[in-house]
C-alpha cells in the first residue's frame, strides 16, 4: 500500500489514502458521465456537443429548455438525494456496528413517509405543498426519537437500537397504510406514487432546498468523523480511548436522520441506497470512515442517477420512477447480505 499524503494546516490535518483517491477520482468519472448521459437521452435526443453548448446558454432554445428545465434539476436532485442516503446508511452502519442497518430498517425512511402520506391525504388541500419536506422531517426526527427512547436503558446498546427500529419500521408501515386507505382516491394516488421514490418533475428551487441541507450537515460529519473509527470499537475500549460514547453516538444518529429526512422529502421514500452504496465502497477502499465516507457519497449519487436514467428512457414513452429499480435491486442485494451474515 502506497504512503498517505498527509495535508496539514495549523488548525486543520487530514490524512488522504492515494488509493481512496485514485477510486474516488474514477467514480466522479463515471457520475459526470451518467450526467452527460441523463442530459442528452430522452424523448428528444441531444448530441454531446449540443449539450455543452446548451449548457453554455449558446445553443437552440429548444435543447436549452430541455436541459436547464427539465433534465438538469432532476440530475442534481438524484445525485443529492442518492448520496444524502448513502451517507445517512454509513453512518448508521457504523453507530451500530451492523452491515444490514440502514435508514428504512430503523424506521427513519419509514417515519417520513408516514408523516409526508398524512400531509399529502389531509392538508395539503389547504395547505401549499412547500411544507412537504417540512413534514418529512419532521417525521423522521420523530421516529427516530421515539427508537432512541424505546433502546434507552443506561445507554443505547446497537443490539437494542437495531431491534427497536425494525419494530418501530413495522408499525411506520401500518400506519402509512392506513392512512392511505383512509384518504381520498385522488390522494392516495398521489401518495403512492411518491411513496415508490421519484425525482421526476424536480424545479430548481428543491434542487437548492437539497443543496442548502447538505451544506449544513456536511460541516458537522467533517468535525465528527474523526470520532466514528473509535465508536466503531468496542463500548468499553472507546470509553478508555476518551470518547463520550452516548453523545458522539446521539450526534451522529442525529445526522443520520437530517440526511435521510432531507432526501425523503424532495424526493420520495427510495429504499435500499442507505444499504447498497456503503457494502459498495467497502468493497472499493480501506474502512477509514473519512474516505469510506466520500467513495460511498460517490456511489449512492451514481446509484440514484443511473436508476433515474434507466427509468426515464428506457421504457419510453412512459417514465418510471427511480425507487422502483434501486428497490429492485437492494431487495436482491439484503437477501445475499442477509444470507451471508447467517453463515
Amino acid at each position: 500500500m502506497r504512503d498517505p499524503f498527509i495535508f496539514r494546516t495549523r488548525a486543520f490535518s487530514r490524512q488522504v489514502n492515494l488509493n481512496t483517491a485514485a477510486v474516488a477520482a474514477l467514480l466522479m468519472l463515471v457520475c459526470l458521465g451518467i450526467a452527460m448521459a441523463s442530459l442528452a437521452i430522452g424523448k428528444h435526443v441531444i448530441g454531446p456537443t449540443d449539450v455543452v453548448t446548451a449548457l453554455i446558454g449558446e445553443g437552440p432554445r429548444r435543447d436549452t429548455f430541455i436541459i436547464e428545465i427539465l433534465r438538469m434539476p432532476r440530475l442534481l436532485m438524484a445525485c443529492m438525494v442518492g448520496a444524502a442516503l448513502a451517507l445517512s446508511g454509513l453512518i448508521l452502519q457504523s453507530v451500530v456496528r451492523n452491515p444490514l442497518a440502514s435508514p428504512d430498517i430503523l424506521g427513519i425512511t419509514g417515519g417520513a413517509s408516514a408523516a409526508a402520506v398524512g400531509f399529502l391525504s389531509f392538508l395539503a388541500p389547504v395547505m401549499s405543498m412547500r411544507w412537504l419536506p417540512v413534514a418529512a422531517i419532521a417525521g423522521a426526527c420523530a421516529t427516530a426519537a421515539l427508537v432512541y427512547l424505546l433502546a434507552w436503558k443506561q445507554g443505547v446498546s446497537p443490539l437494542r437500537l437495531v431491534l427497536t427500529g425494525v419494530g418501530i419500521s413495522a408499525l411506520m408501515a401500518s400506519i402509512t397504510t392506513l392512512l392511505m386507505v383512509l384518504s381520498p382516491i385522488a390522494s392516495s394516488l398521489s401518495a403512492y406514487v411518491w411513496l415508490t421514490g421519484s425525482v421526476f418533475g424536480a424545479s430548481w428551487p428543491e434542487v437548492q432546498s437539497m443543496f442548502f441541507w447538505l451544506c449544513a450537515l456536511l460541516p458537522a460529519l467533517v468535525w465528527v468523523a474523526r470520532r466514528v473509527n473509535v465508536l466503531e470499537l468496542d463500548d468499553l475500549l472507546a470509553i478508555g480511548l476518551g470518547l463520550r460514547m452516548q453523545l458522539t453516538r446521539l450526534v451522529l444518529v442525529g445526522l443520520s436522520v437530517a440526511l435521510a429526512g432531507s432526501a425523503v422529502a424532495h424526493a420520495g421514500a427510495i429504499a435500499f441506497v442507505g444499504l447498497i452504496a456503503p457494502h459498495i465502497a467497502r468493497a472499493l477502499v480501506a474502512h477509514t470512515f473519512g474516505g469510506l465516507a466520500v467513495v460511498t457519497w460517490l456511489v449512492g449519487a451514481i446509484l440514484v442517477a443511473a436508476a433515474d436514467l434507466v427509468g426515464r428512457t428506457l421504457f419510453l414513452p412512459l417514465d418510471l420512477p427511480a425507487g422502483m429499480f434501486v428497490s429492485m435491486l437492494g431487495a436482491v442485494f439484503f437477501v445475499y447480505l442477509l444470507l451471508r451474515h447467517v453463515r
